[in-house]
């Protein structure tokens, strides 16, 4: 399809909307950028735009006759596919791509796309650096804050794209095709979009949907439903295991990351050489140097860049130490299996902060890792309530629950003994209290640095 002059209806006016209806006014598209949120300010969405922007702005209720008058609709990822609306463009067989569908029409050279439902800006993160030591032409982008879209048309053959992709942009893939596919993890989240664990999997399964027997899928070999998938696959697959030695992938021994090829076993660095540590972080590193073995990159190469790697922020990111209490910011972790492994990294008693935006999760398992190791579980947001009800049937009792982040934070910094930890790790999305992690984040180390 030829997208110039086509009347394409770019559905969410967020970053993503913004960044495609750049893109498309470039590619000489009729746009219609719509929201269906009627108490947005049109002045504040079209000083996001150029100046040029010759497109409509639309608002509310979408009339039955401008549909009948699409081309192409363009999802941002925030917008569910099983919408009335969405369904209605449908059952008219108006074609409808997501974001990541959209950039792919445009992109040039070599792709990596990563998913999973933890660790995947982390991974991508990395992967990029690899990259970087290698091939002079790289772009980190996807759900990891760049729009895929704003940098597609920088793209040329010898460039190498890694993209972060979320459950919802994989939902709309149609021919998106990545040279490497790497699947990280699969645990519940999202179940209030998707519905279904079946849904949720299928989405993520998504990234290998056009692959074939040139490309290569990289997973998890501890994570049961990955190892079926693997199965499954047209790709060449290639395991990454932190518990077992595996005949063939890269694998944890003692405390090495090793890459065994066939008969050769090559030693890729002592976890001691990282800056960033638990289990959970030796598996992105290992994906990580997956992807940078599937594009060719040098093994030499590939250890400059994961032995100087740091932390990303808001991922278990150390903030400060305050009166011998280490504060550790772990905003990302939106869902309980992501907690659990902030919670598993911590080395001595702590303090931990949580609650937030309720998406589906239960919180027995999270509950179950705390394992002696939490003093107490203060509590915030939407899920309060059935977090500490949870947590109670838990036998488990140190349970604060409070009204702000800041008063969290102050709290914490009374109930600590010199030597325990404080993590922020909410176990849930940030919505209802911030605009999103990041916010929550950049906030809590803001209240930790103010204490006295």
């Amino acid at each position: 399809m030829k997208l110039n002059d086509k009347r394409i209806l770019i559905f969410g006016t967020g970053i993503s909307g913004i960044s495609a209806a750049k893109l498309l006014q470039k590619a000489a598209a009729d746009i219609i950028l719509y929201d269906g949120n009627d108490k947005l300010d049109k002045d504040e969405i079209k000083s996001k735009l150029p100046e040029d922007f010759k497109g409509t702005i639309l608002l509310g209720a979408v009339p039955e006759e401008l549909i009948n008058t699409l081309d192409l609709v363009i999802l941002s990822p925030g917008v569910p596919t099983d919408l009335n609306l969405v369904n209605q463009m449908r059952d008219k067989k108006i074609p409808i791509w997501g974001e990541v569908e959209l950039a792919y029409y445009f992109s040039k050279g070599k792709i990596v796309g990563i998913t999973g439902t933890n660790g995947k800006t982390t991974t991508t993160t990395l992967v990029g650096e690899i990259m970087k030591t290698y091939f002079n032409s790289v772009f980190v982008v996807g759900n990891i804050g760049v729009p895929y879209t704003e940098m597609v048309l920088n793209t040329t053959e010898e460039s190498v794209t890694v993209a972060e992709m979320s459950s919802f942009q994989l939902e709309t893939i149609e021919s998106f095709k990545p040279n490497v596919s790497a699947i990280l993890n699969i645990t519940p989240d999202h179940l209030n979009r998707h519905h279904t664990m079946e849904k949720y999997i299928e989405a993520k399964k998504n990234i290998t949907l056009n692959q074939d027997s040139k490309d290569v899928c990289i997973l998890n070999y501890e994570d049961e439903v990955l190892r079926k998938i693997g199965q499954e696959l047209k790709t060449k697959v290639f395991y990454f295991s932190s518990l077992h030695i595996l005949d063939k992938g890269i694998y944890l021994e003692d405390e090495n990351i090793i890459y065994k090829n066939g008969q050769n076993k090559i030693l890729v660095c002592n976890i001691k050489e990282l800056n960033i540590f638990g289990r959970h972080s030796y598996e992105n590193v290992m994906a990580a140097v997956a992807c940078g073995i599937s594009l060719g990159v040098p093994m030499d190469k590939i250890k400059t860049a994961i032995t100087n790697f740091v932390a990303v922020e808001h991922r278990i990111e150390y903030v400060t130490t305050k009166h011998g209490v280490k504060y550790y910011n772990d905003s990302k972790g939106t869902n309980p299996d992501a907690s659990m492994k902030a919670i598993e990294s911590m080395q001595t008693p702590t303090l931990l902060i949580a609650g937030g935006y309720d998406k589906g999760s239960d919180y027995d398992e999270w509950l179950e890792a705390f394992d002696g190791k939490i003093r107490f579980l203060v509590l915030l947001g939407q899920t309060r309530d059935k977090i500490a009800d949870t947590a109670k049937r838990h036998g488990f009792e140190n349970i604060i629950i409070v009204e702000s982040l800041k008063e969290a934070v102050d709290v914490c910094a009374i109930k600590a003994n010199q030597g325990d930890s404080v993590l922020l790790s909410p176990a849930c999305a940030s919505w209802g209290m911030f605009k999103n992690f990041e916010e929550r984040g950049r906030l809590f180390k803001e209240y930790v640095r103010n204490l006295v």
